[in-house]
């Protein structure tokens, strides 16, 4: 089923068995344009752009995934079910819950919970708390300490829901839950690579904190989580 409703590439070998994942297709070109060599974009539906090319003699594909679960869970099960991807890592941006994390500090998601009913919906389980693939988190781990980047393991929030009417309710989520940080696509992600037998993880850099209210801007959030990228091409 090549082409997809949502990847117009119709040769699955032009996509690696690894891909990188932002939820902002421009985060992915920036990605792509930074760090790869030999650079061939491989999708535009939607505007929901992808590319592949290499870092140093490894394959890797980037490619954005949208907003929300049910975007990143269309665009990774097709990844995962039709193109032969064997290994999908989101990284992307978290806004703190904890007082502990800062702008800037990456975290990498230990599991995911969530509200959503995704994983229940799709027939994966009724668990509200996925696990990432756990030899997946441990290279991504590796590679950090080689580079000496500091990296927190975390309980994450993803969320169905952006604004809230209740914005205090994220204290609750953080006593009850342990989630020290949220994003909203993750829980989505693991669902998928557990229903495909596949792997995935998730690596964040806070760019927001609702404990002190502190924020990136757009630009910010686009080109300056170099460290967390660095980290993951690093690991592969």
């Amino acid at each position: 089923m090549i082409p997809t409703p949502h990847i117009e590439l119709k040769d699955k070998d032009k996509i690696a068995k690894v891909v990188l994942m932002p939820g902002d297709p421009l985060r992915a070109k920036w990605i792509a344009e930074t760090y790869l060599t030999d650079v061939v974009q491989i999708n535009g539906v939607r505007n929901m752009l992808g590319f592949t090319g290499k870092f140093g003699k490894k394959k890797v594909t980037v490619m954005g995934s949208g907003m929300g679960m049910p975007s990143i869970g269309i665009y990774s099960y097709e990844l995962f079910a039709f193109y032969g991807v064997e290994k999908i890592i989101r990284v992307g941006s978290a806004g703190a819950y904890s007082p502990n994390l800062k702008l800037y500090d990456v975290v990498l998601a230990s599991a995911a919970w969530s509200e959503s009913s995704y994983a229940k919906t799709m027939g994966v389980t009724n668990r509200s708390t996925i696990r990432p693939n756990k030899s997946l988190n441990n290279r991504i781990l590796r590679s950090a300490e080689k580079l000496g980047v500091p990296v927190k393991e975390a309980v994450i929030h993803s969320s169905d829901v952006f604004y809230r009417m209740t914005p205090d309710e994220y204290k609750d989520i953080y006593a009850k839950h342990n989630a020290e940080c949220v994003e909203m696509e993750s829980f989505a992600l693991f669902a998928n690579a557990r229903a495909l037998g596949k792997q995935a993880a998730c690596i964040l850099t806070i760019s927001d904190s609702l404990v002190t209210k502190e924020a990136t801007s757009s630009a910010e959030r686009q080109s300056s989580f170099n460290r967390m990228i660095e980290v993951v091409l690093n690991s592969l």
